[in-house]
């Protein structure tokens, strides 16, 4: 049976929600994991672990992140340089690239410092992370604030052009699976009891032919 939620739940009153609304929590939509790498104002590069985003286009293809936090680095050095590099890490890497969220210094070159490895985009000034499978160049299109506080963005990219290990497109390892693309499960929460179930990383298999 199928149940209406449109009001803050009770139960889950006093539990830490880290900013998101209580409906992230509820629906729990899986999104993909990726990293955003560019370049911030002292040439260092940054990365930044991200999720909430969509990948779509009709004259062009575009990558829309829904909310961006922008007093972090990976919004102020989108902004400053216009561009930035989205790069999908597949399950062997994910931990090095989780590690970036605590190499994060203003000083820090944050893919060296995580053990991965950087590579220049060949369309934008951004680095890409070399060990990833897929990287977007992209350059910033538009953004507008989400919230009346303006403290996060929705943030348009525009995908330049794509870099792709070729083991994942010729049937070798392949886009989906346990070698391919990666889904962020963010605390799935029961709004009826408050029960809350842990972050976990998801895989994508394929179901039935359309």
């Amino acid at each position: 049976m199928k149940k209406e939620f449109d009001k803050f739940p009770e139960e889950f009153a006093g539990q830490d929600l880290y900013g998101f609304s209580w409906l992230e929590y509820t629906a729990a939509v899986p999104l993909p994991l990726v990293v955003v790498t560019s370049y911030k104002s002292n040439g260092k590069p940054n990365a930044t672990m991200q999720s909430w985003c969509t990948f779509t286009g009709e004259e062009g293809y575009h990558c829309i992140f829904s909310s961006v936090y922008k007093s972090g680095h990976m919004y102020r050095s989108i902004k400053e340089t216009g561009c930035c590099v989205v790069n999908f890490p597949s399950a062997d890497i994910l931990d090095k690239c989780m590690d970036t969220i605590k190499n994060n210094g203003f000083e820090a070159d944050e893919i060296t410092a995580s053990g991965l490895t950087v590579e220049p985009s060949v369309r934008v000034n951004a680095p890409r992370i070399k060990e990833c499978f897929l990287n977007m160049d992209c350059e910033l299109e538009w953004e507008h604030d989400l919230t009346d506080d303006g403290t996060h963005a929705t943030v348009c990219l525009k995908v330049t052009g794509i870099c792709m290990d070729e083991r994942h497109y010729n049937g070798e390892l392949g886009r989906y699976g346990e070698t391919g693309y990666l889904y962020n499960i963010h605390s799935p929460r029961n709004p009826e009891t408050g029960e809350r179930s842990d972050t976990y990383v998801g895989i994508l298999s394929k179901f039935m032919k359309m």
